[in-house]
């Protein structure tokens, strides 16, 4: 078990190195000056070199990955060229927004799309499971960033229900959860149908089991053979499905966010792509890959506590 875990952490330090490496190296091969684009093409020369030496890009590059590195391990992660300010605190500021929409919406995505998916399996080939099937074929085929549209052309512009978009603080938590509700239901709508689909296959492939037939002969009833042995036993590729997702719900709202004016993570990223902010682009990119890597690596130990037989291998 300790060596499985050892094995575990140092794959997730290896990938995670990996990655790094490939973040700057793709950025700093990019074309083009960012001192000279974030301050434009009438900067004088002088000024683009202070700027340089102010975001340390006239250092070599080994030099400035390992200062990028020691930087994230003691929470500098430098100053943004655009904005001014640390890009630590920026991303954390982000994150306030970001990483709540992408909570609330993965909990609406599970709520809907597993007991949907039990559901479908339950009643295999009858009316539950073909509205499932219709749901997720819809639900996989609309765009959420379409879908929120329709959403605030409905809920906002019509019924007046919910702003059209903005984020207020969390001053008042129940406004802040009311003005996330719309992009989160946006967001949750393709993973819901997603994970419709997988949690009906996961039970289907369980229920032609031996042991949910002995379960079947000891004289359970049907839901306690279906949620105690069948869901329990499908919860493997389940957990999996759902750690991709809330992986792609941070890294993958950036329209979404932008569609309802959200000032979280996703939108940072775009703005600073726009601007050729290289410092925010890179702690942003190595942010979503480590994020990633993390979300990846607690999927893969919460295998150890779903599925005992895992923890005797080597």
């Amino acid at each position: 078990m300790q060596v499985l875990l050892f094995r575990r952490l140092g794959s997730f330090v290896l990938t995670l190195l990996v990655a790094s490496v490939l973040v700057f190296a793709i950025l700093d091969l990019l074309p083009g000056n960012a001192a000279a684009i974030l301050l434009g093409t009438a900067a004088r020369p002088d000024t683009i070199a202070a700027l340089e030496q102010q975001l340390g890009l006239d250092q070599p590059a080994h030099i400035r990955y390992l200062m990028w590195i020691v930087g994230a391990f003691t929470g500098d992660l430098g100053d943004s060229g655009s904005y001014g300010v640390p890009v630590a605190g920026l991303i954390a500021e982000r994150l306030a927004v970001t990483m709540p929409l992408a909570l609330l919406a993965l909990t609406i995505a599970a709520g809907i799309g597993i007991p949907l998916g039990v559901a479908a399996a339950a009643h295999w080939r009858r009316g539950t499971d073909r509205a499932a099937s219709v749901f997720s074929q819809v639900g996989i085929a609309i765009p959420d960033f379409w879908f929120g549209l329709i959403l605030i052309l409905v809920f906002s512009s019509t019924l007046q229900w919910f702003s059209a978009g903005g984020f207020p603080g969390w001053g008042d938590p129940v406004t802040a959860l009311k003005s996330l509700l719309l992009p989160a239901i946006a967001l949750a709508l393709p993973q819901a149908a997603i994970l419709t689909r997988v949690t009906r296959s996961a039970v289907l492939d369980i229920a032609g089991e031996d042991f949910i037939r002995t379960a079947q002969a000891k004289g359970l009833s049907e839901s306690q053979v279906l949620w105690k042995h069948a869901v329990r036993n499908a919860l493997v590729p389940i957990a999996t499905i759902i750690g991709l997702q809330f992986s792609f719900l941070i890294a993958g709202a950036v329209l979404v966010e932008n569609v309802f004016n959200l000032p979280g993570i996703g939108r940072l990223a775009f703005q600073a792509l726009s601007q050729r902010d290289l410092v925010v682009i890179r702690n942003v990119a190595m942010f979503f890959a480590g994020l990633v890597i993390l979300v990846n690596f607690l999927v893969d130990l919460s295998y150890l506590w779903l599925d005992p037989r895992l923890r005797t291998r080597r």
